[in-house]
């Protein structure tokens, strides 16, 4: 997986969910809008008939509703949609930002976790225990981690160079975060001092 895709998939809170795209932008004059891709399995995903939640903000006309896959198709190496009454670009771009999401099914996808599956894990570096996943932030471009340690909460990009290992069954998560994400770095004036 990319490092902007998303490793977990599900809303907290919510019936257990997976999170497998977001509209980009408005494609053509017919109501399709260009995808970017959340999931490995496009193609089994975006099936016509197949139906979504939508995350956009509470002051869209589309907050609170379901849409539907008339069609998927990969039109010059992007992802398109068709949905089910999206006929025209205005109705397209009305649509634009938000996330889809569908109901939980069998198929968990390599490199991907539930939400829920990560709250309370330990996050360790270097084989020391640095704090406790407390909740999973779900933005478009990552997920992230928020993290509590002895001092603080932490904003951990939820990306593969950050976080190389989740061991559910081990319940920890393994980071190799940059210097200064956990911790002050010196500033120029103390290391001039010195």
């Amino acid at each position: 997986m990319s490092a902007s895709t998303s490793r977990t998939t599900d809303v907290a809170g919510e019936k257990n969910q997976l999170r497998v795209g977001r509209l980009l932008k408005a494609h053509g004059l017919k109501g399709a809008l260009k995808l970017e891709l959340y999931t490995d399995n496009p193609e089994r995903r975006f099936v016509p008939g197949a139906e979504f939640t939508l995350q956009v903000p509470e002051s869209s006309e589309w907050h609170g509703k379901t849409i539907t896959i008339r069609d998927y198709r990969v039109m010059n190496g992007s992802s398109v949609v068709f949905l089910h009454g999206v006929e025209d670009r205005t109705a397209a771009e009305s649509l634009v930002k938000a996330i889809l999401w569908m109901d939980e099914d069998d198929e968990v996808e390599d490199d991907a976790w539930y939400a829920h599956q990560l709250v309370g894990l330990d996050v360790v570096r270097d084989d020391t225990v640095i704090g406790r996943v407390l909740r999973v932030d779900h933005l478009p471009a990552q997920d992230l981690l928020i993290v509590k340690t002895a001092d603080a909460e932490v904003m951990v990009p939820f990306v593969e160079a950050i976080v190389p290992s989740v061991d559910i069954p081990g319940h920890r998560i393994v980071v190799t975060p940059p210097a200064g994400l956990f911790e002050e770095l010196p500033s120029a004036d103390d290391s001039a001092s010195e």
